[in-house]
């Protein structure tokens, strides 16, 4: 879900805190023929590839058009490369989703930013000091909440207490669980706030569950029909869509996607997504990822006040370099290009998104998570180095 950066061998939370690249006007799946990429973007993936990643995929969406370059493999087993117009599972790019269609609510008065989140969820954020009647709407889109996160952090400098209550994510025995959102902040629940509400912004998976489930009370529908409704049916948006329960499978064409469990390389490509929920269980294609970081930028989604909110960043632990807003991130490429997307790491896959103001969008797709801090820092190098030369 991410995300946060992918940082470990485990490191699964649904968070993602990739930097973002540009996007795309068009709707459809179709691709536009346009020049080539630059060499720098195929020697890029390539770098990926030699550092021991299966395989790299970059969806690069520009006003004149699209292209897909990969390089690697997508399957171990075949050899065969990753496929053009591959699903993916997108991990935290799913946070700027909910985040979108909370701030549809804010813009239609039926939803405050700054109320607590006790008046829309009573009694659910409660608990071991936590109290949802000093933590507001806000607090939980921008991360600054203090809640106790349900995920273990996969980073190998901060190993999981054997006794800790959080979920380890990446194992064999969690891919095959289903979790409803109760169960999941039930998690968060037993443990301590990580800080005072509004002290600083800590990633954490647990409040964009508790989002999910504020859209559905508030609603009355599920937070994946209304992502449908609002989002995906007006853009367009034909391969984007949050897997129904039961579904551990992606649909074709897409790659494996691996993940490295004590030291051995597994296929990870069937999972139950259940445990990431709104936090980052949603599937879509590159190109529909781009299409739909270019719609919100436009001011395509929401009305100028709610998107003026959403673009407020604060700094935040996983990218000190970079601001989080409500449900995107900001930061300065290496060319000086301003990047304005998400990213997302669930086992199996990890994705780059973002769009550059001169309305380039890019996402980057690996097959499988950095197992080190090395291969994450070469990842982030990779993107960079894309949208720079795109």
């Amino acid at each position: 879900m991410k995300l946060f950066r992918s940082r470990s061998r485990r490191l699964v939370a649904v968070g993602a805190c990739a930097a973002a690249l540009l996007a795309v006007p068009a709707c459809g799946s179709a691709t536009t023929p346009v020049a080539a990429p630059a060499p720098e973007v195929r020697q890029a993936l390539e770098t990926l590839v030699r550092a021991g990643f299966p395989g790299a995929q970059a969806v690069i969406t520009t006003p004149a058009g699209e292209r897909t370059v990969t390089a690697g493999v997508g399957d171990l087993a075949s050899g065969a490369p990753i496929p053009d117009g591959a699903f993916v599972r997108i991990g935290s790019n799913t946070k700027s989703f909910v985040a979108t269609v909370l701030l549809q609510l804010v813009a239609e008065g039926r939803v405050e930013l700054d109320a607590p989140v006790e008046r829309y969820l009573p009694g659910v954020v409660h608990g071991n000091g936590n109290d949802g009647n000093r933590v507001t709407v806000r607090q939980l889109l921008q991360h600054t909440s203090g809640l106790p996160e349900y995920l273990a952090s996969g980073d190998p400098s901060k190993p999981t207490d054997p006794g800790s209550p959080q979920l380890d994510i990446a194992t064999e025995a969690a891919r095959r669980q289903h979790f409803t959102p109760a169960e999941l902040v039930r998690i968060a629940m037993t443990m301590p706030p990580q800080y005072e509400p509004g002290a600083r912004a800590v990633y954490t998976n647990t409040n964009y569950v508790l989002l999910g489930m504020l859209i559905e009370r508030v609603t009355g529908r599920p937070t994946a029909a209304e992502i449908a409704t609002r989002i995906l049916e007006p853009l367009g948006l034909r391969d984007t869509y949050t897997p129904a329960a039961g579904d551990s499978g992606l649909r074709a064409p897409h790659s494996r996607g691996y993940q490295e469990i004590d030291g051995t390389r597994v296929d990870f490509t069937e999972l139950d997504p259940s445990w990431a929920d709104t936090a980052g269980d949603m599937i879509a294609t590159g190109a529909d990822l781009n299409r739909f970081f270019t719609a919100l930028l436009d001011g395509k989604l929401l009305p100028a006040a709610q998107f003026a909110e959403m673009r407020r960043t604060v700094p935040f632990d996983r990218m000190p370099t970079a601001g989080y807003g409500l449900g995107l991130i900001q930061r300065t490429a290496s060319c000086g290009d301003q990047v304005t997307g998400h990213g997302g790491s669930i086992p199996g896959f990890g994705t780059h998104t973002g769009v550059t103001a001169e309305g380039v969008a890019v996402t980057l797709v690996v097959n499988e998570l950095p197992r080190s801090e090395e291969q994450a820092k070469l990842v982030d190098q990779a993107f960079d180095t894309i949208v720079c030369a795109s």
